[in-house]
């Protein structure tokens, strides 16, 4: 007798990133985005354009140093500025400086074009730039390149005990 045995296929399983281990965890609800990416096409207006996604609910995530408080998350739309005074006032220090990308992995456990706000090595000041207000959900990394997730501006600030803040430059 001959026994037909039916193969099944094993569904290939995403591996979690830390800030997507995090949102499941306070089971914030989360959309998952993944797209193609390029070591030349890391920009926010790039993952925009792979997504099909307006720039501004795409938003970077930055890593800047404090003379007082050390490394500070700033979280702003991707077709805008940071402006370095202004998180400077937001965060209590006199200057803040742009962590140097050598640095950033040590510091956050990502890697540029893959860093997310949200399950950092550890809990740094964060601000979101004000405009995240104007969403109901924002686009962010999930914490490696190709990755990104979409929560509410109110999840990231939960998350990472953040405040919105205005620190962008004004045209």
């Amino acid at each position: 007798m001959i026994q037909k045995v039916k193969k099944v296929a094993k569904k290939k399983t995403q591996q979690k990133t830390n800030a997507m281990r995090m949102v499941e965890q306070h089971k914030v609800p989360y959309k998952e985005y993944e797209f193609a990416w390029s070591e030349d096409h890391l920009s926010a207006e790039s993952v925009a354009e792979s997504l099909g996604i307006e720039k501004g609910r795409i938003f970077k995530t930055l890593v800047t140093v404090g003379n007082k408080t050390g490394p500070v998350v700033a979280v702003i739309p991707g077709n805008q500025e940071l402006d370095l005074k202004k998180l400077a006032k937001a965060s209590g220090n006199k200057k803040v400086e742009m962590l140097h990308l050598k640095d950033l992995e040590a510091t956050t456990g990502y890697i540029r074009g893959g860093c997310s706000p949200i399950g950092m090595k550890k809990q740094f000041p964060t601000y979101l730039a004000e405009e995240a207000q104007q969403y109901s959900a924002i686009i962010v990394s999930a914490g490696k390149r190709g990755m990104q997730i979409e929560l509410a501006p109110e999840s990231i600030l939960s998350l990472t005990n953040g405040q919105f803040a205005e620190i962008t430059t004004k045209e």
